[in-house]
C-alpha cells in the first residue's frame, strides 16, 4: 500500500511542479512531511542539503532520498528503500517523460506543415527574448551594471562564437578572472 501512496505522491508532484526542482521542494515537504509524516522536518532539511550537494537535478535528488527515507523510517529493510527510491524517482520524471515524448510525436509529425513552420520561426525569437528578458531582470534588481562582467560576457561571447574555444575553457577562465578581479 506504501509503494502505491509513494507512487501516486511523486506522479502527482511531477505533473503539477513547474518551474523546476526548486519549485517543487515545497510541494515535496507538503507531501512528505505534513500529509503523509513519512519524515520528520528535521530530516526534510537535511535531505534537501544532501540533494544539494549531490550531482543532478534537486528536485529528482530529493524525491529519489525521499523515496528510501520515507520507507528506511518505516522499517523496511534497505533493497525495499532502493526500490522505494527508484519507484519515486522514476514516478517523478514519468509525466515529464511522456509530455515531452507526445510534444516530440507531433513535433516530428508536422514540422513540414507551412503553418507549424511559421508557428515555429515565431516562437524562436520569442524563446530568445525570454531568456534576455530574465537576464535583465536580474541586472535591474540590482540596479547597477557591473561593467566587469559585460566585458567579461564579450569576451567569453567572442571566444565561443569566433574562435570555437571550448565551453569548459571559457568557465574555467572566467573563473580565474572572477577571483582575481573581484
Amino acid at each position: 500500500m506504501i509503494f502505491i501512496k509513494l507512487f501516486w505522491t511523486f506522479i502527482k508532484i511531477g505533473t503539477f511542479g513547474f518551474g523546476g526542482g526548486y519549485a517543487m521542494l515545497s510541494m515535496i515537504q507538503e507531501e512528505v512531511v505534513t500529509r503523509n509524516g513519512w519524515m520528520t522536518n528535521q530530516e526534510f532539511t537535511d535531505l534537501i542539503a544532501i540533494s544539494q550537494m549531490t550531482p543532478g537535478p534537486i528536485g529528482i535528488n530529493t524525491s529519489t532520498y525521499a523515496g528510501y527515507n520515507a520507507l528506511a523510517n518505516l522499517g523496511y529493510p534497505q533493497l525495499v528503500c532502493i526500490l522505494g527510491a527508484l519507484m519515486t524517482t522514476i514516478a517523478l520524471c514519468l509525466p515529464s517523460f511522456i509530455m515531452i515524448s507526445v510534444i516530440s510525436y507531433f513535433f516530428i509529425k508536422f514540422r513540414s506543415n507551412r503553418f507549424f513552420s511559421h508557428a515555429m520561426l515565431g516562437i524562436r525569437p520569442l524563446s530568445v527574448s525570454l531568456i534576455a528578458l530574465a537576464a535583465l531582470s536580474l541586472v535591474s534588481e540590482e540596479s547597477f551594471i557591473d561593467y566587469v562582467s559585460v566585458i567579461l560576457f564579450a569576451g567569453a561571447l567572442v571566444l565561443s562564437v569566433k574562435y570555437k574555444l571550448h565551453p569548459l575553457l571559457i568557465l574555467s577562465g572566467a573563473a580565474v578572472l572572477g577571483l582575481i578581479i573581484y
